[in-house]
């Protein structure tokens, strides 16, 4: 009887154990399947990342040309009256344009300390006030300054003086 028992333990134990170790591959095999659709995920993912970077982008050069319009269409005409006594010549190269006096007369200095016999005139019909570096009876004489002074003054212009 003791035969007997020992075979029943040992066939109930190895019952158990069969299904202990049934039990366990059906968790591992479902871990599996849950790591193999992790990875397929996974890999789905990088291969967006992959296309999304081998997209170049192209910055291009921001490409800035000072181009100076004919000297026809560059010159303005008005009446000028200089401000301080001086004298204005036909043609005058503005470095710019106030409503407030003292800006100008700040501009002015500027251009002075910079070597210009710069002077300050005014638009009697507008009130405005010009900033004149240099004037000239002669038009390619202004049209050369006024390239050059575009160099620091890039909205300089030629203003032609009428009486």
């Amino acid at each position: 009887m003791r035969k007997l028992l020992n075979i029943i333990v040992t066939a109930s134990a190895c019952l158990c154990a069969v299904a202990v170790l049934s039990g366990c591959k059906s968790k591992e095999s479902e871990y599996k399947k849950a790591y193999e659709a992790a990875k397929a995920e996974e890999m789905a993912n990088q291969s967006v990342v992959a296309e999304a970077e081998e997209e170049e982008v192209v910055v291009a050069p921001v490409v800035t040309t000072v181009t100076t319009a004919p000297a026809e269409e560059s010159v303005r005409s008005e009446r000028l009256n200089a401000v301080d006594g001086g004298s204005l010549k036909t043609y005058n190269v503005v470095c710019g344009s106030f409503k407030v006096q003292e800006n100008a007369y700040n501009l002015k200095a500027s251009l002075q300390n910079q070597g210009y016999q710069a002077q300050v005139a005014q638009n009697p019909e507008t009130g405005m006030y010009r900033v004149v570096a240099t004037s000239s009876d002669d038009k390619a004489t202004a049209i050369s300054s006024r390239n050059t002074l575009r160099a620091y003054y890039p909205d300089a212009w030629i203003l032609y003086r009428t009486y």
